[in-house]
């Protein structure tokens, strides 16, 4: 079986695929064109954040099995057309979180402090002490949207720098907050008090530009914002508004809606610190999430069973007709427990009965938590 590979990754990546008997052929930065002649062949495809993995590549890796993503987000991968094909999307999600914690850090005392900005007066021969006056983070409260694996490690960190934890995350439970010494809020409660907020969210439909002019309007004045997640959750047109008005004291971004950037307003903002998607870049991060992936894809091509998969449970699922009803069901049950549920939903109790419905209780489990 042959593997393509499009993006760059570490060696042991190729050499673990090699050492399990499979053909790997390695084209990082390939045009698109070429990898729609070369996907035609390919039992598995891995990718990093460059390329697109879009319908029409799906569609011309007719032998395509597995399409596998170094890295945690797959956003750039039309997960709904590979479910279609029945080709399994992987990520490796924990590989890289605590290269992107770090990172987080970095950029918010590099805000706080103006490191960038007063390098650069340096740098041109300048001696500005007093042009760069910064902020302390101790004592600051620090807002987090998306307190998963990333945001968590940012919780421990932050709250070890002596600053206050606000976290908004509907997935997340008190209890589960509180053990990153993080204090569990709605979104209206954490927008006022953060002085710091930082998002951690994958860009799906109800994230998009959830820090936007809405949002930005309700923050404390003098706020400072960084994204590491993805972008197109911060919107940098509020964003720069917010700046320009001063409601924003400072932004730090890794990630933008249109990679690389190309708004000179934001490129050139005396307030904004950048850099290019550096996040999960240590080497590191991509030795972990290199390995994992090249595990992962041997694994499921060698029938040895299944991890990492965000679309394995709809794919075997779609493939029985009689499971598509329940499926359903268990999704419009949901929305119906959301609407008549008193206070805050802690837990959730799906039972079912039948051999055939025990069997698939993770899927409907999940499609009742869609709801």
């Amino acid at each position: 079986m042959m593997i393509l590979i499009t993006d760059p990754v570490d060696p042991q990546c190729i050499g673990i695929l090699e050492s399990e008997g499979f053909h790997v052929a390695y084209h990082p930065g390939l045009p698109h064109a070429e990898i729609l002649k070369l996907v035609a062949g390919a039992d598995a495809l891995i990718v990093r954040s460059q390329t697109r993995v879009s319908g029409d590549i799906l569609e011309a890796g007719k032998n395509l099995k597995v399409v596998g993503r170094a890295g945690a987000g797959v956003d750039n991968i039309d997960v709904d057309a590979a479910s279609r094909r029945g080709v399994i999307v992987m990520n490796t999600p924990g590989g890289n979180t605590i290269s992107t914690a770090e990172h987080t850090i970095t950029l918010m005392l590099a805000l706080a402090r103006n490191i960038p900005q007063a390098h650069q007066s340096v740098s041109a021969g300048k001696w500005e002490r007093s042009a760069f006056i910064g902020t302390e983070v101790f004592g600051k409260t620090l807002g987090i949207l998306g307190l998963g694996k990333v945001g968590a490690e940012v919780s421990r960190r932050a709250s070890a720098l002596g600053m206050k934890i606000l976290a908004y995350d509907p997935a997340q439970s008190v209890e589960s907050a509180g053990r990153v010494n993080a204090q569990l809020v709605g979104l209206a409660d954490l927008l006022p008090q953060a002085d710091f907020i930082t998002v951690h969210t994958p860009l799906i439909p109800e994230t998009k530009g959830i820090i936007g002019r809405e949002s930005l309007s309700k923050c404390k004045q003098g706020v400072r914002i960084i994204n590491c997640a993805r972008g197109g959750v911060v919107d940098e047109d509020a964003l720069l508004e917010a700046l320009d008005s001063g409601k924003a004291a400072g932004a730090a971004l890794d990630v933008f809606e249109q990679e690389p950037p190309t708004n000179v307003r934001l490129l050139t903002h005396p307030r904004i610190v950048l850099t290019p998607h550096l996040a999960a870049s240590t080497g590191e991060a991509q030795e972990k999430v290199a390995i994992q992936i090249a595990r992962q894809v041997a694994d499921a091509l060698q029938g040895r069973g299944m991890s990492g998969s965000v679309n394995a449970d709809i794919i075997s699922l779609s493939l029985k007709d009689e499971m598509r009803p329940f499926l359903m069901l268990g999704e419009k049950l949901g929305r119906l427990l959301a609407q008549l549920k008193d206070g805050k939903l802690k837990a959730v109790t799906v039972s079912v009965e039948g051999d055939s419905l025990c069997e698939s209780l993770p899927a409907l489990s999940a499609a009742v938590l869609k709801g």
